[in-house]
């Protein structure tokens, strides 16, 4: 349980390749300028002899920590037997295992049925497809999403995001889509969905009848906001009435980070679409997933497809994530024991210095009020050897996404340094960075 921070050095690391070469469009390196060199488990290493505890996942791509033996024990002895690595919608064995997995392991225990359709490397290809596939069964155009949502960075999962800076690199009109106030945001007093439900129940409204209704049940770039399960299945109830179809996206949210497999799982409803990336395959691995119910699969043979839609290393070491931590329900009782253990500790910093808390599960925030003072938190974090990010609409929620096969001790030291940090920012004049 050792934190290191880099051995002092003469000579600051080349990164002139990066500058000379690399775009500029690159984001995280500027909070963190390190070059990384390895990792396992919860820890990535520089090559300056430093060793981090990583907060961030990936991005919640990294559930399973990096590089956990099983997974990568399971990919070694597949490409050590020449098995088939790019297959495009090709039958192969390592398809099969993963589809015969999904259904046993995942779909039947939470008694879904769902058809699996491989779209493509990342999470806005799953939305892509999802919308599209919503507005050819519908024969509607409008899709709903909701306030301060992330859906990805192509153009249909674009224009179904809030995020104006993101909204603004489209560089043509995002049409089609409303936004429409999430759960809470006019505060507790104001149900949205039945003002939701007002608006589509209204003609004159101007809110034409949507093909799908596009959520996230905990917003992860949004700024960790949860709905209720109450509002959820006010959603689902809207969408069934209205002749729309429910999305759920769990790119982020899934893959245990909020409990349970899927983040709507014990919430009274089933979605009709599923979208779902990041830790899907286990590894860090490109694969993404649109699942829904087979009465929705009408596509004509390739009328929705990509190359890299058939990625065989990801069957395998998402394969063997199914079955290593999702046979039984003791990795779930191990997440719950850790999310306990995560929200008691947010919430006593929210408690001692007048602050609100996010989220749900092992997605949780704690919001520090100002972009500025949450980066001064993460870069005195990071110096002291922890990975962490923000999220929300001003990157003012500082943003615990550990690996969900974290120990409780190293939980806990790595919230300690949270902690610290905070303090010390909350203590330090504005605009002045914590020793």
């Amino acid at each position: 349980m050792i934190f290191t921070r880099p051995k002092p050095t003469s000579h600051a690391p080349d990164t002139s390749i990066y500058e000379r070469r690399e775009s500029v469009v690159r984001s995280y390196t500027r909070s963190m300028p390190r070059q990384f060199t390895r990792a396992e488990s919860v820890w990535m290493h520089d090559n300056q002899g430093g060793r981090y505890l990583d907060f961030l996942s990936g991005c919640s791509t990294l559930n399973y920590g990096h590089n956990h033996p099983v997974l990568k024990q399971a990919l070694l002895d597949y490409i050590a037997g020449d098995g088939i690595t790019h297959g495009l919608d090709l039958h192969t064995d390592a398809k099969a295992d993963f589809l015969n997995t999904l259904e046993q392991v995942i779909l039947k225990p939470r008694g879904l049925d769902y058809r699996a359709m491989f779209t493509g490397p990342t999470g806005t290809n799953a939305v892509e497809a999802a919308i599209k596939l919503a507005r050819k069964v519908t024969g509607r155009e409008m899709v709903i999403a909701f306030t301060n949502g992330f859906h990805g960075m192509t153009l249909g999962a674009l224009a179904c995001t809030g995020n104006a800076a993101k909204r603004g690199g489209a560089g043509v009109p995002l049409n089609h889509v409303a936004h429409e106030p999430y759960d809470g945001y006019h505060g507790p007093d104001v149900d949205t969905a039945d003002l939701l439900e007002r608006r589509l129940a209204d003609p004159s409204s101007g809110l034409d009848a949507p093909a799908a209704i596009l959520v996230e049940t905990v917003q992860g770039e949004g700024g960790l906001n949860v709905a209720s399960p109450e509002w959820l299945r006010k959603i689902a109830d809207i969408a069934k009435r209205h002749g729309a179809l429910m999305i759920v996206d769990d790119i982020q949210a899934g893959c245990g980070r909020t409990g349970g497999f899927f983040s709507f799982e014990g919430m009274g409803f089933t979605p009709d679409i599923v979208t779902m990336a990041k830790s899907l395959s286990g590894m860090g691995l490109p694969f993404a997933l649109t699942l829904f119910r087979p009465e929705l699969d009408q596509w004509s043979p390739g009328e929705h497809n990509g190359t890299f839609r058939g990625n065989n290393h990801a069957f395998v070491t998402a394969t063997a994530a199914f079955r290593h931590f999702w046979s039984d329900g003791r990795f779930q009782e191990d997440i719950d024991r850790r999310a306990a253990l995560l929200e008691r500790r947010l919430d006593a910093i929210a408690v001692e210095f007048g602050l609100s808390t996010r989220g749900r599960g092992m997605m949780r925030g704690i919001d520090l009020g100002s972009g500025e003072t949450a980066a001064t938190v993460t870069a005195a974090c990071f110096d002291r050897g922890v990975i962490i990010e923000t999220s929300g609409a001003h990157d003012e929620i500082v943003k615990v996404l550990a690996p969900l096969i974290i120990d409780d001790a190293l939980l806990s030291a790595g919230l300690d340094i949270v902690e610290r940090s905070i303090r010390e920012a909350l203590s330090a004049p504005i605009g002045v960075a914590a020793e």
